[in-house]
């Protein structure tokens, strides 16, 4: 076995944690490639809630899942992953995040670490036992490093009776690489 890349190692956990029926979340739709990953994920039965706040990204994703044929077990939806719970009620059994900005569009548009733990917090307590968030974290641009600490200071307290949290990166890759933080609920949150 050797190490895989950061974006395999996002899809091997998505992949171990949703079967077909399920409900994901893309909580950063972009170009549409997870959204499209997680449709094949969840088959014809399930359902895949894809969120991203430029207009561009809606568009991409939409036109990604209509050229594969599975637009019809998606919704593409044009709003901040940080309202996540006004659109999704039911179980989830995996999220993915690419935090940053939409690739080749305008990089003062970004992720924030504010919303992104907004969106976490929300997603965890919808979020099925043993079920997955997986955040693949850019953080080589402006505003990057801040969001970076926000979401390692957050996800660094959460419980570890609910929640287990890895961290999965190369150490020795020059200019700020991506990294995974990936979240794994264990066990359902008390009640508020």
């Amino acid at each position: 076995m050797k190490l895989q890349r950061v974006l395999q190692y996002a899809q091997l956990l998505l992949s171990q944690s949703i079967n077909e029926g399920e409900i994901a979340v893309d909580a950063t739709a972009g170009n549409g490639h997870d959204t499209l990953f997680l449709a094949q994920l969840v088959g014809e039965s399930g359902h895949v809630y894809s969120f991203d706040i430029q207009q561009e990204a809606i568009d991409s994703t939409i036109n990604r899942l209509e050229e594969h044929g599975l637009r019809d077990r998606t919704s593409a939806i044009l709003d901040g992953h940080q309202n996540v719970a006004n659109y999704v009620t039911k179980e989830v059994a995996g999220a993915v995040f690419n935090l940053g900005y939409l690739p080749g569009a305008n990089h003062d548009v970004i992720t924030k670490g504010e919303t992104t733990i907004q969106a976490i917090d929300s997603l965890l307590q919808i979020l099925k036992i043993n079920g997955m968030i997986v955040l693949v974290i850019y953080h080589g641009h402006v505003g990057g490093k801040e969001e970076r600490d926000a979401v390692i200071d957050f996800v660094s307290q959460l419980p570890q009776k609910y929640v287990h949290v890895l961290r999965y990166e190369f150490i020795n890759q020059k200019n700020d690489p991506p990294f995974i933080i990936a979240l794994e609920k264990v066990k359902q949150f008390p009640k508020a």
